[in-house]
């Protein structure tokens, strides 16, 4: 079946040709279909329109250099160090591409959740070091709840967890809960949404590998950072 008579194909395609997943042969060969095919063209365009306007619900946020300054001469802890380079690294990469971040979390929502989606008002999309994308989160401040969707989970031992974390601009991570390895079907992991988690107080959500049980640090993680990604406002 060809691409262009295959309406449903050609919209995924579209919607990743605009965000800016597509690369490399992928995205060429895409773009000699489009220079023969006026409705893929087309279906583009709608696309384009669409999302652009979304980049208005995510403004950049670029924390002072003399607050980690102050954290690390204060504490002097490596914990200290991580989270100070997670967060420079997600205002340099905010500054960079926070616009094509926001729309795959959007849209992520959006086919992922569907009629849930309308409900969202905080989302993010959590990836690992190789940019691919493992977790779904949305917050709904109506309910009070918070939703995690694992798109590629890891595989676990019975005596390894997942935990997620809300990194604050300021103060230590807090824990918003356990992440069952059951989590990787089609259901999501509902859990309360905690008070003061906007964006512009917790501009990151991180997921760390732990023991069975969680990390024994209420500070934070005690295993490795896995998966991190920015936390948006709709």
């Amino acid at each position: 079946m060809k691409i262009a008579k295959n309406p449903a194909l050609v919209e995924r395609l579209a919607a990743e040709y605009v965000l800016g997943s597509m690369r490399g042969g992928a995205r060429r060969r895409f773009e000699t279909l489009l220079a023969q095919h006026a409705t893929m063209r087309r279906t583009v365009s709608e696309w384009q329109d669409r999302i652009m306007p979304l980049a208005q619900f995510a403004p950049a946020v670029t924390p002072p250099p003399a607050v980690w300054q102050r954290v690390e001469a204060r504490l002097g802890l490596a914990s200290a160090s991580l989270w100070q380079h997670m967060l420079a690294k997600l205002s340099f990469w905010r500054n960079l591409s926070l616009v094509s971040s926001a729309f795959a979390s959007v849209l992520l929502a959006v086919l992922l959740l569907k009629p849930e989606a309308a409900m969202t008002s905080y989302v993010a999309t959590l990836e690992n070091d190789q940019a691919q994308t493992v977790a779904l989160v949305t917050g709904d401040l109506r309910k009070q709840e918070l939703r995690v969707k694992l798109l590629n989970a890891p595989k676990l031992t019975t005596e390894q967890t997942l935990q997620l974390w809300a990194v604050p601009k300021e103060g230590k991570p807090r824990s918003l809960g356990l992440l069952a390895q059951q989590s990787v079907s089609d259901a999501s992991l509902r859990f309360p949404l905690p008070a003061n988690m906007a964006p512009q107080n917790v501009p990151l959500l991180a997921i760390s590998l732990e023991k069975k049980g969680g990390s024994s640090n209420p500070d934070g993680p005690t295993g490795p950072i896995l998966f991190k990604g920015a936390w948006l406002q709709l």
